[in-house]
């Protein structure tokens, strides 16, 4: 058979891997999750307990897995499962196919997240901003109760289908445009947030610190969680990309830039969302501090509530809000688009490994990730369950990633892809993150959540797996794909 000739593509050059890495990175995790998770893990006195915690896990858990993903993807120039095979034998591709469905069933609903921003772009765009809770609460549910979400969904869908059609050279391409555009927007809201009366209030509690709160392991379970959302790590999506590195490409640094780069996305969005908030309901409107903060960690439906509710109507309430609303909702479009195409890539990819063309491959791809995603579209409540489960998922992917590098050998993988000039030295702290921390921490804060949550959060409904947020929910959405995994282990480990 006929080798597919988009396996053989690669990076024109290291900005293109750059800005590709950072969009897979940088994406509605940023933008649409992290704030509201900060906001909705902070107390009274601040959220910058989550902040330390996310941090720690930014150099203990997601660095040390993007350099592994690197090394992995860059020697075997397959996708996810057929880097498991081909790696560390036929028997461990049920953990490979976990792994690249994880990424995939996010991107059942993502696609569907994509949407939204694209419609609240347009809405931004023609029509006159919410000036009260109650007509934003009516924008939302009119496009909820409309077939447009089902609509853009397939638009989504059929734009990421377009730019990963002729494989790794259209991507780089697309986001040399998308990255570039999305940090200019965010720094111009940044910016513009910050010169509002009061703003500042509003980054005093972004960044000031509750200790206690790091005594529990809710905040370091959130921490790991979103930190994994945000910086891609443990997804597979990097080590499908290294597929098509150039072996002068290094794994370090580039790990390192994509890492921080990201995270500070994040901080620049919760530092305009924060500064906007406080600044337009503390300082415009006159809301106590405790009225603030349940602004701010109030969900909303799927929680929604922070971005497409209450962000709209408090840029009513600033001059200049109606282009800083277009900018901004621009901005969460284009960073769900260079995330988005990196998890079709990684399917293709997988499906392109087992023999399939890759025109046909991404067409199944397309069509699945649409139907999957239809009840996502449908009922905001299993968005918010998938969210919840694939979410939690990343920790068992990223356990899966470190133990393929310990199994293979990590002083082996280290001397297989040598070092690249220019490139930093990869040390010993790599080695003991990778072969102790990451299983050690994804298995001890699973197990603690576990724990906690049958006995402390939810007693009463944990055995529920209708529940959308139970224990149960999580450990039979994951058993049922384990289990159909190893079932077809043999068929899955069959590479062309």
């Amino acid at each position: 058979m006929a080798i597919d000739q988009s396996v053989q593509q690669r990076f024109s050059s290291r900005l293109g891997l750059l800005l590709s890495a950072l969009g897979i990175a940088v994406g509605t995790g940023n933008i649409w999750r992290f704030p509201r998770i900060a906001a909705q893990c902070g107390s009274d006195e601040g959220a910058g307990a989550l902040i330390i915690a996310w941090l720690t896990f930014l150099l203990l858990w997601s660095i040390p897995l993007i350099i592994t993903e690197y090394l992995i993807g860059r020697k075997y120039r397959y996708g996810v499962v057929g880097s498991f095979v081909k790696g560390i034998g036929k028997r461990f591709a049920w953990m490979g196919a976990f792994v690249a469905f994880v990424a995939t069933a996010i991107s059942f609903f993502y696609a569907v997240i994509v949407g939204w921003a694209m419609y609240y772009f347009i809405q931004m765009l023609f029509s006159p901003l919410p000036q009260t809770n109650e007509a934003s609460m009516q924008i939302w549910q009119t496009f909820q109760n409309s077939h447009m979400p089902f609509v853009l969904h397939f638009l989504a869908l059929a734009i990421g289908v377009f730019v990963i059609w002729k494989g790794i050279v259209s991507i780089e391409r697309v986001n040399k445009v998308l990255i570039p555009l999305l940090v200019l927007i965010i720094i111009a809201a940044v910016i513009r947030a910050l010169l509002l009366p009061g703003a500042f209030d509003g980054v005093a509690y972004l960044f000031s610190v509750d200790w206690q709160q790091l005594k529990t392991p809710d905040i370091w379970l959130h921490a790991l969680t979103q930190n994994a959302w945000d910086t891609g790590a443990g997804w597979g999506l990097f080590l499908c990309y290294a597929t098509y590195m150039q072996a002068r490409h290094g794994a370090v640094k580039n790990a390192f830039i994509t890492g921080f780069g990201n995270n500070i996305i994040s901080l620049l969005m919760a530092i305009m969302i924060f500064g906007t908030v406080f600044s337009v309901l503390q300082f415009g409107l006159g809301y106590t501090d405790p009225e603030v903060l349940n602004v701010m960690q109030t969900s909303g439906p799927a929680s929604t509530g922070l971005t497409f509710i209450w962000m709209p109507q408090l840029f009513a309430l600033m001059p200049g809000g109606n282009i800083l609303a277009i900018f901004f909702f621009l901005g969460l479009a284009c960073a769900g688009f260079s995330s988005l195409i990196s998890m079709l890539e990684l399917s293709s990819r997988t499906l392109v490994d087992k023999g399939i063309k890759r025109k046909y491959a991404v067409l199944i791809v397309g069509a699945v990730v649409y139907l999957v995603g239809v009840p996502s579209a449908m009922s905001l409540n299993v968005l918010s369950n998938q969210d919840f489960v694939w979410g939690l998922g990343l920790m068992v992917s990223g356990v899966f990633i470190a133990i393929f590098a310990a199994r293979y050998g990590l002083k082996k993988l280290k001397d297989d892809n040598g070092l690249i000039t220019g490139d930093w030295r990869l040390r010993g702290w790599w080695d003991i993150l990778i072969r102790y921390f990451v299983p050690t921490a994804g298995v001890v804060l699973l197990a603690w959540w576990i724990w906690l949550s049958i006995t402390q959060f939810a007693p009463a409904e944990w055995y529920n797996p209708f529940a959308t947020f139970s224990v149960m929910t999580v450990l039979v959405q994951w058993a049922a794909v384990l289990i159909i995994f190893a079932l077809f282990n043999k068929k899955i480990a069959g590479l062309k």
